[in-house]
């Protein structure tokens, strides 16, 4: 079938992936349409308003920068020209322990010497400093092999540029093992691995990798967007409506079109009023397990994907405060007495804590906008189970093995052990000044944006569910279909989303034979793309254990390739990027 002059594109979900895939395939001469269940775009990325007070739904403050600013830098403009205004909070956070010590984390050397040695003593900031180096090659090692780079097949796990560097990721040891080398006390153990629960796992289950996460928070800052997270989206959404992108909120997809045959998508039908919207390329920003189990026919893989481990899900407290409280900084980390046992609740038993961690954001304590003047916006997030199964029933979803998820029972109990827990830690009594509230569930987290089992941060990260064992970004057998988002590669959070939306976009300029602006800007401004890291180690240098270790990794991908839905040659390939 031949294409049109102007290629069109229909893109299912209008979240950070969206947004950002619209805008970028609208600048290289697209004809791009974007339709949103919802009434509001951003997904997760929204805004909670209630009597002058302003939330973030789910994101609440800004890490790995760098992915923003190219982003933006790739329209050719910067977020400070499009009105987004980032505030660096200092502290990152104050971590709360149960004894009432505490810990600050912050950018500045000088602080964390201090607070490094008041728990290690003088030779734990050398310690210190050694974690640093290795969550930075953690950072800089992914960053240029994994965020920057797809994954098309098994096969692109072996790339010579990038197996040498696989185990210098520890991607078979945790978070916790990883930080126990360098931290000699339980709670520095504790505060260097609590941010895990950004990719939804256990610090003791996620790959000693994602210390990268507390590298870019410690050595780029956590910031904050004036007038809240969605300001970013917002941005992207006039960026791509200046390219003529077309927004269709409150519409929502009851299915994807797909030829007689089955083997091409060819548009989206409107739920509701079966409306059809034609496109020669479809994109689905929705939930992936959601987009593969209702939206396409069902099959073999969509029902493994639905097996998939998924990450947790959240009771989150939306609190408007008539006062406001300075004990409590922009970001705060409530840690459980019982650290393991608290996170093996949620991610074995699937059911909140007796004693749970938690995160309270204040963001009216570093934007004035988030709430009336002399009051305080505060969001408390508690990590819990996700759904044990499909339903989607207020009291809770089935049973496993005898346990029963009654969330009304569980946001109680929840509600009253943080307003405990805050006023035994701090001396400050938070309940009489709560005003009003408003509260997700994993039920709600579900029904609002269709997570499967309301697992707010998607498809787990564990070391079979990322790199060439994560979802890819094309379907595996129907042409014109893509992905983008964060169960796909390369994985959750808003920035690796955004460098997911640049790997999708490039993958189907490629495949239509269109320019890719962006490269090409590059190119006139002289930007190499190529850093010290990305230069590939001579394989020859490879010593025998390593070698070893590689025709282990690569009969490993065979056998898991085969597992997961067996071996296609025809992506295996070694032609292009693997």
């Amino acid at each position: 079938m031949g294409r049109s002059t102007q290629p069109s594109v229909v893109i299912v979900g209008a979240g950070a992936g969206g947004v950002a895939t619209a805008a970028r395939l609208a600048q290289a001469g697209m004809k791009v349409t974007v339709v949103e269940k919802n009434d509001f775009t951003g997904g997760r990325c929204s805004l909670i308003h209630k009597d002058g007070y302003r939330f973030d739904q789910g994101p609440s403050l800004l890490l790995l920068p760098q992915l923003f600013h190219e982003t933006f830098r790739d329209f050719g403009t910067s977020m400070e020209e499009e009105g987004v205004k980032l505030l660096k909070c200092d502290p990152n956070y104050n971590v709360h322990f149960h004894d009432n010590t505490t810990f600050k984390l912050s950018t500045d050397l000088a602080t964390m010497k201090q607070e490094v040695e008041r728990f290690e003593g003088k030779d734990g900031f050398e310690r210190y400093l050694a974690f640093l180096q290795e969550s930075h090659r953690h950072y800089e090692i992914s960053i240029i092999h994994v965020l920057k780079k797809n994954f098309y097949s098994y096969l692109s796990m072996l790339r010579p540029a990038f197996l040498p560097y696989l185990l210098e990721l520890h991607p078979f040891e945790s978070i916790y093992g990883r930080a126990s080398k360098y931290f000699w006390t339980e709670r520095l153990r504790r505060v260097f691995t609590f941010a895990s629960m950004y990719m939804g796992m256990s610090p003791f289950d996620a790959p000693g990798t994602y210390s990268l996460l507390q590298y870019t928070e410690l050595a780029e800052g956590i910031w904050y967007p004036i007038g809240g997270f969605h300001k970013v989206v917002e941005a992207l959404v006039n960026i791509g409506q200046r390219y003529g992108v077309e927004y269709r909120l409150d519409s929502p997809v009851s299915k994807i079109q797909l030829s007689e045959d089955g083997q091409r998508a060819t548009g989206v039908v409107l739920e509701g009023t079966n409306e059809v919207l034609d496109a020669d390329i479809v994109i689905s920003n929705s939930d992936l397990v959601y987009a593969y189990t209702d939206l396409l026919p069902p099959s073999s893989y969509s029902r493994s994907l639905s097996k998939r481990d998924a990450s947790c899900s959240s009771i989150s407290f939306y609190w408007a405060l008539d006062k406001q409280f300075p004990e409590l900084s922009t970001h705060n980390i409530f840690l459980a007495e019982h650290y393991q046992e608290s996170f093996d609740s949620i991610f074995k038993k699937h059911q909140i804590p007796d004693e749970p961690s938690f995160y309270v954001n204040v963001p009216s304590r570093v934007d004035p906008t988030a709430a009336p003047e002399g009051c305080d916006a505060v969001v408390v997030l508690v990590p819990v189970g996700h759904l044990l199964d499909a339903s989607n029933n207020h009291m809770g979803s089935g049973s496993t093995a005898g346990v029963t998820q009654d969330w009304d029972a569980m946001v109680s109990d929840a509600r009253q052990t943080i307003i405990k827990t805050i006023e035994s830690r701090l001396h400050i009594s938070l309940g009489p000044h709560i005003t009003d509230e408003v509260v997700n569930t994993p039920p709600t987290w579900k029904s609002t944006f269709n997570l499967d089992r309301g697992a707010i941060l998607g498809l787990s990260h564990s070391f079979f569910n990322v790199l060439s064992f994560r979802p890819k970004t094309k379907h595996p057998s129907i042409e014109d279909m893509y992905f983008v988002g964060a169960s796909t590669h390369p994985g959750t959070g808003v920035p690796i989303v955004l460098a997911g939306a640049k790997l999708v976009s490039e993958q189907i300029l490629e495949h239509l034979h269109m320019r890719v602006p962006w490269q090409e800007r590059e190119k006139k401004m002289g930007e190499k793309d190529v850093a010290p890291l990305d230069q590939p180690k001579v394989l020859p240098l490879l010593n025998r254990f390593q070698w070893f270790i590689a025709l282990v990794m690569g009969l490993l991908v065979s056998l898991v390739g085969a597992a997961f839905g067996g071996w296609d040659w025809r992506q295996a390939s070694f032609g292009g990027d693997w």
